[in-house]
């Protein structure tokens, strides 16, 4: 079977797969209801300062997982929500921006800058929905591009690459993120390596299980849930929390709700902005190729060049970025946008998460099981069917759908949920904290986990207290043992061979590539 056939198994996945009602006839499939469920949630959390994407995403994989189950069927239902909620809240975090001058996520930053003056003179529907276009335009850019370019990269990784290379590759993946993430090269590694250690226990071939300190709970290791939703939620919960307790109760901004007479985009509207769309929509989508640097980088660039461009540009009497542009909202919502497809360019070729989100996809997949993102993904078996393409091609679907839904409801759920924003973080930090512990009791079904999450959640808490982030740790926890199975293969298939990294080129590229990303970034930290 070629691609092509692939792709359309992917489709009839998503659309004709497990029927959960039909309307005059037309059966409507439980993915598709999926996708439109996270995507609303999405918004909604988005819109709501203090939540965030992927804590949303971390809560509701374990509720789904014991809904759905382990099976093959559950992979696109489970992931089409994941995905739904990671487009949605990306859209979401404009609204509190805008009509409160609070944004809802930290990639929405910078969105404050114009959109809370243009709310002030009377024009928040206008920069909702400029907002709204931008972002919907940036995340389709990406997606397009990840189609394109994942299975491409692909290929070439399953052609060129053998287990030595794939090890040297895995090795500068980390040292990437852990050299890129923070403001500390040094702390990154910290974070890395204690993300490596944890990972360590009671796991490998051997039959002894190593570093469980003779606890019988730890036999297995750590539950991977218990672990990166103790350190990324549980951890943020408590840092909260004391916030809290020192800084009082914060009020929320006030909205400036005004009408104006001028809310509506036509084409006189949108074309001024669409210089700034393309652009912010290749830089977003450059930054999400990469591992570990994330969308917020995204939208400060986006917003840095777009601002030099407008200055050069623009009308007399034309507002600069930061007097309510809105040029300046289009290029933020643009590259924060057009981060989130292609941060699956890692996920789908190399099997390496490169954000928070993309964290959880890979923890849904790993979890349900049957599809092992790398790749082997993209690798055509003659005249049958890959089952795992199917999935990818599905999960493609899923993404486009959920572009589907931006650019239709988007919009008009997005002016609904701005109510959001009211809720304060004492009503809505006790809340995260139940539902968290619930998610992870629902599917370790035992007491040893929940102690297991609450001790990393405190791991969190003191590496944010220390300014390290979190990030780092839960990637190298969820590569680990990938990079523990590639190393001890290549160490049996060169002989037993300890220099195996060192006698191939290109392994040894690799590895001098993850001495100079390290060695340069602590030199520039030092500067």
């Amino acid at each position: 079977m070629g691609i092509w056939d692939h792709v359309l198994l992917g489709f009839q996945a998503v659309f004709l797969g497990t029927e959960a009602f039909s309307i005059f006839g037309l059966p409507i499939s439980v993915t598709v209801l999926m996708v439109l469920g996270g995507f609303l949630l999405g918004i909604a959390v988005g819109a709501t300062p203090g939540l965030a994407g992927p804590m949303a995403m971390a809560i509701a994989l374990p509720i789904l997982i014991s809904i759905f189950g382990f099976s093959s069927d559950a992979f696109l239902p489970v992931l089409g929500f994941l995905v739904g909620i990671m487009k949605g809240a990306t859209v979401g975090g404009a609204v509190p921006a805008i009509l409160f001058n609070t944004p809802g996520t930290p990639d929405a930053y910078m969105t404050t800058l114009d959109g809370w003056p243009m709310s002030k003179k009377g024009e928040a529907k206008k920069a909702l929905r400029v907002a709204h276009f931008s972002s919907a335009s940036g995340d389709t850019f990406s997606d397009i591009v990840l189609i394109l370019c994942a299975p491409f990269l692909a290929v070439l990784v399953e052609t060129y690459l053998d287990l030595p290379e794939k090890t040297g590759l895995l090795l500068l993946s980390l040292a990437f993120i852990a050299s890129v993430i923070g403001n500390s090269v040094g702390k990154g590694l910290i974070s890395m390596g204690l993300g490596l250690l944890a990972a360590m226990v009671a796991t490998g071939e051997d039959f002894y299980p190593r570093l469980t300190m003779g606890i019988p709970s730890l036999n297995e290791g750590f539950p991977i849930a218990s672990a990166i939703l103790g350190v990324l939620i549980i951890g943020e919960v408590f840092r909260r929390l004391e916030d809290m307790r020192y800084g009082g109760v914060q009020k929320q901004g006030q909205a400036v709700a005004s009408a104006s007479a001028s809310s509506r985009l036509g084409w006189a509207g949108l074309r001024p902005l669409l210089p700034y769309i393309g652009r912010s929509a290749v830089i977003g989508t450059a930054i999400g190729a990469l591992p570990g640097i994330g969308s917020t980088l995204a939208a400060t660039l986006g917003y840095s060049t777009g601002s030099t461009r407008h200055e050069k540009t623009k009308a007399p009497d034309a507002p600069s970025f930061g007097e309510g542009a809105p040029e300046g909202i289009a290029a933020t919502e643009a590259a924060n946008s057009s981060v989130s497809g292609a941060n699956l360019i890692p996920v789908l070729s190399l099997g390496i998460p490169g954000n928070a989100a993309a964290v959880f996809l890979i923890l849904a997949m790993d979890t349900i099981g049957g599809f092992n993102p790398g790749p082997s993904v993209f690798r055509l078996s003659g005249d049958g069917v890959n089952t795992e393409m199917v999935l990818a091609f599905g999960l493609f679907t899923t993404m486009f759908l959920a572009n589907g839904l931006n650019w239709t409801i988007g919009g008009l759920f997005m002016r609904v949920v701005g109510v959001m924003a009211r809720i304060p973080n004492h009503l809505l930090l006790p809340i995260v904290f139940l539902m968290t512990l619930t998610a992870i009791y629902v599917q370790e079904t035992s007491l040893a986990a929940i102690w297991i999450t609450l001790g990393f959640g405190v791991l969190g808490y003191l590496m944010r207290k220390l300014d390290i982030s979190p990030l780092p740790f839960v990637i190298a926890f969820i590569l680990s043992g990938k990079l523990e199975d590639t190393a001890r293969q290549a160490f049996a298939a060169t002989g037993a061979d300890p220099f195996f990294l060192f006698k191939s080129p290109v392994a040894l590229a690799f590895v001098v590539l993850t001495v100079v990303v390290v060695v340069a970034n602590l030199r520039k930290s030092s500067k």
